[in-house]
C-alpha cells in the first residue's frame, strides 16, 4: 500500500495537485461507504479521508455532524469501520487517511489503536483536537508503526508555531482555510493565499487546504494559490446523503471527477 508521503512525492514529480475527498463512515451505511471509497478511488481521488463517526465532533459543521449522527444511530462504531476498511483497502489505489477525534484513541490506548488501524490498511491519521503540546505521545508510536499523523495549521496560528507544526507533521500539513468548522462556503478567504506563502518560508512539506471548498472553481483557485492538495468534505458528504445510495454514489463520482479536472487543467 502507498504511504501518504510517497503519494505526494509521486504527484510532485508530475507537478500535480492532489485531490483528497472526505466521507463519513457509516452514512448511510457501511456497505455504501465501502462502495463510495471505490467510486472516489476511480474518479480522481489521490488520497481519501475517512471520518470515524463521533458524538461530539467539534471541528465539523452541520453537514458532517448530521452524517456522523446518522451513522451513530445505525450503531456504527470504530471496530465496524475498521472491519469495513480491512476489506476494501486492498482494492484502493489511493492511501486512506483516518479522521478521528482524540478521545476514542485514548479510550482504546494509543499503541493498540495505531496497530489496529495499520492492520486494517490505514496509511494516515488526522486528529483535529490534538494540540501540538500533546502530539509527541501520538507521533512517536505512529512513526514506529508506519502511520503518518497529519497536523493542522489554523489561520490564526503564529509563524513560530507553524514552523514547529511543519517540522512534526507527517505526510503533509493540513491548512484549515477558515476560522471555524467545516462546511460549504460560497467563496474562499483570500488570506489563504497569504498563509500558503507564509508557510512556504518555513517548510517544503506538502500543504493541503481544507474546510469550505465546495466547487471546482474554488479547488482550482486553491491550487493556483500554491496548495499541494485540495481537501473537500461537506460538499461530498451532502451529495452522498441526497437521494438513494445509488444516486449518491453516482453524484459523488461525477463531482469528484469535476474537482480533479479543475485542478489538473
Amino acid at each position: 500500500m502507498t504511504k501518504v508521503s510517497h503519494c505526494f512525492e509521486s504527484l510532485r514529480d508530475r507537478s500535480e495537485c492532489a485531490l483528497i475527498p472526505f466521507i463519513t463512515a457509516g452514512d448511510p451505511d457501511l456497505q455504501t461507504t465501502a462502495k463510495a471509497l471505490q467510486v472516489l478511488d476511480t474518479s480522481g481521488a489521490d488520497l481519501i479521508e475517512l471520518g470515524v463517526p463521533y458524538s461530539d465532533p467539534l471541528a465539523d459543521g452541520p453537514t458532517i455532524q448530521a452524517a456522523a449522527t446518522r451513522a451513530l444511530h445505525q450503531g456504527v462504531r470504530l471496530d465496524d469501520v475498521l472491519g469495513m476498511v480491512k476489506e476494501v483497502a486492498p482494492k484502493l489505489q489511493a492511501p486512506l487517511i483516518l479522521f478521528t477525534y482524540y478521545n476514542p484513541i485514548l479510550n482504546r490506548g494509543i499503541k493498540l489503536f495505531l496497530e489496529q488501524i495499520a492492520s486494517a490498511g490505514v496509511q494516515g491519521l488526522v486528529v483535529p483536537d490534538l494540540p501540538l503540546e500533546e502530539a509527541e505521545s501520538l507521533l512517536k508510536p505512529a512513526a514506529e508503526i508506519g502511520i503518518e499523523v497529519v497536523l493542522l495549521v489554523a489561520p490564526t496560528t503564529p509563524k513560530e508555531r507553524i514552523q514547529v507544526i511543519a517540522q512534526q507533521s507527517q505526510g503533509f500539513i493540513y491548512l484549515v482555510s477558515v476560522t471555524g468548522v467545516t462546511g460549504v462556503r460560497s467563496q474562499l478567504e483570500s488570506r489563504v493565499q497569504d498563509l500558503l506563502k507564509q508557510m512556504r518560508t518555513v517548510t517544503d512539506k506538502p500543504i493541503g487546504v481544507g474546510f469550505g471548498i465546495s466547487q471546482p472553481e474554488q479547488a482550482q483557485q486553491v491550487k493556483n494559490w500554491g496548495a499541494d492538495a485540495v481537501i473537500v468534505g461537506s460538499a461530498i458528504v451532502k451529495r452522498l446523503a441526497d437521494g438513494t445510495p445509488t444516486e449518491g454514489l453516482s453524484a459523488i463520482g461525477e463531482f469528484c471527477e469535476s474537482l480533479k479536472s479543475a485542478i489538473r487543467d
